[in-house]
């Protein structure tokens, strides 16, 4: 039984623990994902999507192989455990080559799947729900199904040749997009019971082949939708009522659980119920980054209170110019009028700049920023003004370096997720603690 797995039949035994799943590729990010895993004493899961990172490099420039390098090194340069660092894939399948018939997107999407896990990566959302250049829309479950356990037959064998421990897999049909961003001007649908039950009776059926019977043992968890999205200006809470019947129908399952997707910016309050309510690995990505442009954007406010304009990085300006020059990455998604779209590309909660940090202009900005800050540490007054929080946390002893600020920001958000996943027995709160690393170490 692998790490992950284990939590999983933690939970299933009936520990209110769960399993939070960090979706980005940010290296500061990463760094307080660390620092969270290192002070809640979790095991740290850190999925690339299939937008981010594929055989060709994905958006990022990393294929598998570069990006398991890239986490490693990381965790080996913050003095982090890697042997406690999970790998995982996000979004698996045609997703990036969907707008091409289906037999060239498959193609490619086999070669991404023995990519991801010759590369390492443990945990496998087998991700086939959306349809290709000559599919039906909406996809039928069957093709869905058919489909992932192709792919499931690939990572399968991608490991057994590889010497590798035999991956684990999430699945589901009702998959929301990658990154969020769901509209919620009709409201939110949660997935019915009976809908989760066809989803799991379709791949048991494609997952019926003897060679595939050991992988459909290994599936941990199903996508479904517990009633939680958020779009660029609103989020769409948990109501634990309004999935009671879906997180009773889990109960009746043996084994797995339930995915949760796009869970950024939920309560913490919110958090705990969905572990609860079985929906037991929660996945976060843009409001992790939303975090980092949050105290980006506090330190550039403070840069411009201490320095003279000459010397400023002109983070913000620099940033949003960079976005209204390349709008790839945004104008398929916002809508407005000018003023509309210059909030929308700074503060939206779907976080698209996310995707520009990397630009040379805007990476320059930001080295300029954290050189200034350094030679120029805020005071006091400042830290109150546009970052009390961190003020805080320095009063108490935590550097007062510009990047520890930005990853203590980042952590706050992150260890929400920790505390609701790393939790005491259900329906005994405040006893029978048990952390994360003694459930592992139950392997």
């Amino acid at each position: 039984m692998s790490a992950v797995q284990s939590l999983i039949a933690a939970h299933r035994r009936g520990e209110n623990v769960g399993l939070y799943s960090v979706c980005c590729s940010n290296e500061q990010v990463l760094l307080a994902a660390m620092d969270v895993a290192r002070k809640y004493d979790t095991a740290l899961l850190i999925e690339a999507t299939s937008n981010q990172v594929d055989q060709f490099g994905g958006y990022t420039g990393m294929t598998p192989a570069q990006f398991r390098d890239y986490v490693l090194r990381l965790a080996r340069t913050h003095d982090f455990p890697v042997e406690r660092v999970i790998l995982g894939g996000d979004h698996l399948g045609p997703n990036a080559w969907q707008k091409r018939p289906s037999g060239e997107a498959m193609a490619h999407a086999r070669d991404l799947i023995a990519a991801y896990v010759a590369a390492g990566f443990h945990k496998i959302h087998l991700d086939c729900s959306m349809s290709c250049a000559d599919d039906p829309a909406p996809l039928p479950d069957e093709t869905v199904a058919a489909r992932s356990a192709e792919l499931a037959r690939i990572a399968e064998r991608t490991a057994n040749e590889a010497g590798l421990p035999p991956p684990v897999y999430v699945i589901g049909t009702e998959v929301p997009v990658p990154g969020g961003e769901a509209s919620l001007a009709g409201g939110l649908a949660v997935t019915s019971p009976e809908a989760a039950a066809r989803t799991l009776q379709v791949h048991r059926e494609a997952f019926s082949a003897p060679d595939l019977l050991p992988a459909w043992e290994r599936v941990i968890a199903m996508v479904v939708q517990p009633g939680v999205d958020f779009d660029h200006s609103d989020v769409h809470r948990y109501d634990p009522q309004a999935a009671t019947a879906l997180s009773d129908f889990i109960e009746t399952q043996p084994r797995i659980v339930f995915e949760a997707h796009s869970t950024d910016y939920q309560t913490e309050v919110s958090l705990h119920a969905l572990v609860r309510d079985h929906f037991a690995i929660l996945k976060v990505g843009p409001a992790a980054t939303f975090a980092y442009r949050e105290a980006l954007f506090a330190l550039a406010s403070i840069e411009h209170e201490l320095l003279p304009e000459a010397e400023q990085s002109h983070l913000v300006e620099t940033l949003d110019r960079c976005m209204v020059e390349r709008p790839q990455h945004w104008r398929n998604h916002y809508r407005g009028d000018e003023q509309t779209l210059r909030l929308l590309r700074r503060y939206a909660l779907s976080d698209r700049c996310r995707y520009y940090w990397g630009e040379p202009e805007v990476d320059a900005a930001v080295r300029r920023l954290i050189g200034n800050l350094q030679r120029h540490p805020p005071p006091t007054i400042l830290l109150s003004q546009f970052m009390p929080e961190q003020l805080a946390a320095v009063a108490d002893g935590r550097p007062a370096d510009p990047l520890a600020l930005v990853r203590h920001r980042i952590f706050g958000r992150l260890a929400e997720y920790a505390r609701a996943c790393a939790h005491n027995r259900a329906g005994k709160r405040g006893e029978n603690e048990t952390s994360s690393a003694e459930i592992l170490s139950k392997r």
